[in-house]
Order: C-alpha cells, then sequence, then structure tokens
C-alpha cells in the first residue's frame, strides 16, 4: 500500500456547541480607507452559526495544522467548518482523508479522475495511487483567523 506523510493535518472532528456563537452586530460598513466617526451606530445580535451552517447535525470543526492551504488564506491554526452533507464538487476546499489521515486541500475532478490540489506551491499535490485510499470527509464551508498578538 502506498503511504506518505503530509507536513499538513488537520485535528480530529469536533462537533459545534448546540448553544450556537452569538455575537453583537453593528449596522455599519466598515470603512478602508477614511474613518466616518459621525455615522449612527446600532447594534443587534445574532447566531453567526445559524448564518453560516446549514446543516448542524452534519457540520464538524476541525483545526488546521500547515500551511498548504495558505493561498486560500486558510493557516496554521485556523479553525474551519466542515459539513458533511454537502455533495462535494471540483474545485471545493475539502478535507479528505489519505490513508487514514486528514488533510485539507482543494478538490479537482476530471475526466472521472480526482487530484487534492495544495494551495501553496512548495507543497505537492495528492493524485491517488492504485490501491491507495483518499476519501473526501466534507466540504469546507469556513475558516476562522484569529487575528490578535
Amino acid at each position: 500500500m502506498y503511504s506518505i506523510q503530509y507536513p499538513v493535518t488537520i485535528t480530529s472532528p469536533m462537533p459545534l456547541s448546540a448553544r450556537g456563537w452569538p455575537v453583537c452586530v453593528l449596522d455599519v460598513r466598515i470603512p478602508a480607507g477614511f474613518p466616518s466617526p459621525a455615522e449612527d451606530h446600532s447594534a443587534k445580535r445574532i447566531d453567526v452559526l445559524e448564518h453560516l451552517v446549514k446543516h448542524p447535525q452534519a457540520t464538524y470543526q476541525m483545526q488546521v495544522r500547515g500551511e498548504s492551504m495558505r493561498e486560500a488564506g486558510i493557516h496554521d491554526g485556523d479553525v474551519v467548518l466542515v459539513d458533511k452533507a454537502i455533495t462535494p464538487r471540483s474545485g471545493q476546499i475539502v478535507v479528505a482523508v489519505v490513508d487514514g489521515e486528514f488533510t485539507i486541500k482543494q478538490l479537482w475532478l476530471k475526466a472521472g479522475r480526482m487530484k487534492l490540489k495544495a494551495a501553496n506551491p512548495t507543497f505537492p499535490d495528492i493524485v491517488p495511487k492504485d490501491g491507495q485510499s483518499i476519501d473526501v470527509w466534507g466540504v469546507v464551508i469556513a475558516s476562522i483567523t484569529v487575528h490578535r498578538t
């Protein structure tokens, strides 16, 4: 059996909390140029997960380890939400199981062939070899990057 070590892995899946993820929403657009302090700001609460997650019983959170997806905006330490109920399509970012190990890559399907493509040119793509076990586990629906020091 063909086996290869991949420097990018993700943690074991964890179900999402049933409590949701409520946050305050300010009804304001954030200028990327000059700020406008004269705007009125009204706050309300929404549940972020309610807006992101369509299949709560089939959606898991996983933490990314490694930089093979950095050009897709997914970095080491990010948390991804993975929906197992979505049928994977070519071009989507997916979590796959390659020889029993989780990995996160972009799925490419063409003429009945599959490739898992890294979003970092220093990492090789994964093309199934004869007898190799590769299963698409779920589709990434969101990634969360924490910007704090």
